[in-house]
């Protein structure tokens, strides 16, 4: 989902730039929340592991291109607030050692795949965790289901951006079908991946899952205190 340079003009790459910068201040400050003995490493490999994924990229059309995000795994693993500083900083290193989307449009990349992504990502991931039990072993699947609707709802958020400010000839019908079809497939790999790597830390580590730390308590509880025992 990378934007290069060119793409949107420059009023909607300024605005978007704004946006980018505010949302990671925000993030700055809220990570500081996160951030602890156990989630300050996780988020080093987090990055890592998300800027290997995020170098295979599919060409989608008019020079975008389309690729796993990351934003629901980083969350789930080291806080969303941390996640938007994950997923800045690789962003911010492809574009500039390797020109992986364009330098103009770092703050719509950082929008889309950061704070889009990732906010997109976190708040259906709550919402899931509200309504199914508080268990570890629904963790994983939540996570999956989140990044699965994270991919598509970033790609929309791009062609919105592109119709406000599109300066690549090539119809808004066209490119958001090429869009939200080849990242509604692109979802499901995330989704895997997603659900597959969180289940495998789970498996190892539950305690270095942020997204865990509601289920960890709960389970806590009830081996303090087990259903049927004395008061």
């Amino acid at each position: 989902m990378h934007v290069p340079d060119g793409f949107l003009d420059a009023p909607t790459s300024v605005a978007t730039g704004v946006v980018a910068v505010v949302g990671v201040g925000l993030a700055l400050r809220g990570a500081r929340r996160e951030l602890d003995e156990r989630t300050a490493p996780m988020a080093g490999l987090v990055s890592a592991f998300v800027f290997a994924t995020q170098m295979i990229n599919f060409p989608v059309g008019a020079g975008t291109s389309g690729h796993l995000l990351g934003g629901v795994l980083a969350a789930v693993l080291v806080g969303p607030w941390t996640a938007v500083l994950c997923i800045s900083t690789v962003l911010l290193v492809q574009c500039l050692l390797f020109a992986d989307g364009g330098i103009t449009a770092l703050g719509t990349n950082i929008t889309l795949m950061a704070l889009v992504g990732v906010g997109v990502g976190w708040l259906v991931f709550l919402l899931l965790r509200a309504v199914l039990p508080n268990r570890l072993t629904l963790v994983a699947p939540a996570a999956a289901l989140a990044a699965l609707i994270s991919v598509p709802v970033a790609a929309l958020a791009f062609t919105g951006l592109y119709a406000i400010g599109g300066e690549a000839p090539i119809p808004l019908g066209s490119l958001a079908t090429a869009m939200v079809g080849w990242h509604s497939l692109i979802g499901v790999g995330e989704a895997f991946i997603t659900g597959l790597v969180v289940s495998t830390v789970l498996a190892v580590r539950p305690d270095l899952v942020y997204g865990a730390r509601p289920a960890m308590e709960t389970r806590t509880l009830e081996l303090r205190h087990p259903s049927g025992s004395a008061a």
